[in-house]
């Protein structure tokens, strides 16, 4: 039986999912990768990978660059690097795929990265989210027959790519759980997340070598200062906190 709790989130992640794709559109990849860079490729030191979280989305006057406090810039700043941010908002593991194949500036930024962070595969979640009619078997079904098997087939070939073009540390970040305690969503995302979503992601880190960032317990139930309220990216706490995971990871600390 469908709340109305459930029903005004569904209609929350609807319209952020809308300004998501709507913010992800105004950018190339091309573009946004050479005016983070400028032309500056000897200098970086870390790139950061990702969607609109890697990219700082809402944090700043307007949504027209990476926010200077999204956790890669905070990682920056902490540990005195130069950072390449290629996070883009409404982007799932499929675009950052093509990215890393096909986008010279993309290529050459990780080229000549000392530090890869790697936060991708919210988007893939939230398309999943969309097609949700309020059964939570239905979307069990959505998770494990397509959108897992993507986003496990996606960065295995990201880290792979990633791996070709430099020999840097990568941190991978899971997924943190968006919705706030008293949303009816959150018992069911905790579930999801630890169950299949989380372990997924862990299990493709420890194949391949890659640190881990455990974004999921690090904000556990602290969604009140952690998340936005009425919206699913970190707050500047939030970021923080992901930016001090990061550094963990990577011994920047």
């Amino acid at each position: 039986m469908k709340s109305k709790g459930l029903n005004s989130m569904k209609k929350k992640v609807g319209l952020s999912l809308t300004a998501v794709a709507l913010a992800g559109s105004l950018f190339s990849s091309t573009s946004m990768a050479k005016e983070n860079n400028g032309n500056a490729y000897g200098k970086i030191g870390l790139v950061g990978l990702g969607d609109s979280i890697t990219f700082g989305y809402n944090l700043g006057v307007d949504n027209n660059k990476p926010s200077l406090y999204a956790f890669p810039n905070l990682i920056g700043d902490e540990a005195h690097l130069e950072v390449s941010n290629l996070g883009f908002p409404g982007w799932t593991t499929n675009d950052l795929l093509n990215a890393i194949k096909n986008d010279k500036n993309f290529q050459q930024s990780i080229k000549h990265a000392n530090y890869v962070t790697l936060d991708i595969g919210n988007n893939d979640l939230l398309q999943a989210l969309k097609s949700y009619n309020g059964n939570p078997n239905d979307l069990l079904t959505i998770l494990k027959g397509t959108t897992l098997p993507t986003i496990k087939n996606n960065l295995n070939q990201i880290i792979l790519e990633v791996s070709k073009l430099t020999d840097a540390p990568i941190v991978l970040y899971n997924i943190y759980n968006p919705f706030q305690v008293t949303d009816p969503m959150h018992s069911l995302a905790d579930q999801l997340l630890t169950t299949y979503i989380n372990p997924v992601i862990e299990g493709i880190g420890i194949q391949y070598g890659v640190k881990l960032a455990d974004a999921y317990v690090a904000f556990g139930n602290n969604q009140a200062v952690y998340v936005r309220v009425g919206d699913i990216h970190p707050t500047i706490k939030g970021q923080e906190v992901l930016a001090k995971l990061g550094e963990d990871a990577l011994g920047l600390d």
